[in-house]
């Protein structure tokens, strides 16, 4: 290599070195670029997947089970496009849009209508809502709804304590050993027939329960990482914020961002008629997509299932 050659390369390092920022920020710029990058590419791919979603499940109904007159011959299986916009109440061309994945925006009425247009299960418009990135309003009403035969097998498992809850800790059911283990559940209006609401602000819950600092700040991580799934709905951030008002402790373990799993534990209990109750719980889930699960209480020692036994022959107390 020439001499003029070397100095040629010398000038083009030094001058890389005076470009080169030195405060970093070139590099948060380009980091937070890609950052952005990846997040539209993450939602440019789940608009695909509901193009696909819908052309699928378009392409599954016949005319007639939509009210249509049956049709002869078609290019292609199930309903046209035009079909299910006019069922929907929508424009042809923005349904068109949606099925190819186009950056659009659907309210959770035109997304209600489309379900209902494709005639989609629970399973498959929670899954269209999910794609959507959409609220789907009527997921409160499912998130109360308790499983068939669910109370039946409460009622199997006396005397020993169970209940069925939902994801956000709402109790859905129980049988008489659990509501003589936890304080009387029927007369409780349903926003405060909940699990981490009682442990919180109910005294007999506070009293019964042994290791009740450890048992809150388990429960509280549970319901954060549970949260991340349902951020937009406003049951569970009205719970957050009706229970940072009335109890600084949950407050306090709100604030550590501290998350957990559901895990098969054992507790101790206090019960002011019976004595000290050691019980193994263990979750048994009902229902994946809305979290809901049945939790029993089953005696960890001879003791605890005499007293169980013993607590059973007893009148209810509130």
């Amino acid at each position: 290599m020439s001499q003029q050659a070397l100095e040629a390369d010398d000038i083009r390092d030094q001058l890389a070195l005076v470009q080169e920022p030195t405060t970093g920020h070139r590099h948060s710029a380009g980091t937070l670029s890609a950052g952005g990058a990846d997040r539209r590419q993450e939602a440019a791919d789940r608009r695909q997947e509901l193009a696909g979603f819908l052309r699928s499940r378009r392409e599954r109904i016949a005319p007639e089970q939509v009210g249509l007159p049956p049709a002869s011959r078609r290019r292609t299986p199930g309903l046209r496009r035009e079909e299910v916009a006019t069922l929907a109440g929508v424009g042809v061309t923005w349904y068109t849009w949606l099925e190819q994945g186009r950056d659009i925006n659907a309210s959770p009425q035109v997304l209600d209508a489309v379900a209902r247009t494709l005639l989609l299960d629970q399973h498959e418009r929670e899954h269209l809502f999910r794609l959507a990135d959409t609220l789907d309003g009527s997921s409160e009403a499912a998130c109360k709804a308790l499983p068939p035969t669910g109370q039946l097998l409460l009622d199997q498992l006396e005397p020993f304590p169970a209940c069925i809850r939902n994801a956000r800790y709402d109790i859905l059911a129980w049988n008489t050993a659990y509501e003589a283990l936890m304080g009387e559940l029927g007369g409780v209006p349903f926003e405060e027939r909940n699990s981490l609401w009682r442990v919180f602000t109910s005294e007999r819950c506070r009293a019964c329960i042994l290791d009740w600092e450890e048992g809150t700040r388990r429960m509280v991580a549970e319901y954060r990482a549970a949260m991340a799934e349902h951020l937009a709905e406003p049951a569970w951030k009205c719970l957050v914020s009706r229970l940072s008002k009335v109890s600084p402790e949950f407050a306090e373990l709100w604030d550590r961002h501290e998350v957990a799993s559901p895990e098969n534990l054992t507790k101790r209990f206090l019960h002011p008629e019976v004595g000290l109750l050691r019980l193994h719980y263990t979750h048994l889930w009902l229902g994946q997509r809305l979290g809901t699960r049945m939790t029993t209480y089953t005696p960890a020692d001879d003791q605890t299932r005499l007293r169980l036994l013993d607590l059973q022959r007893r009148p209810a107390n509130p």
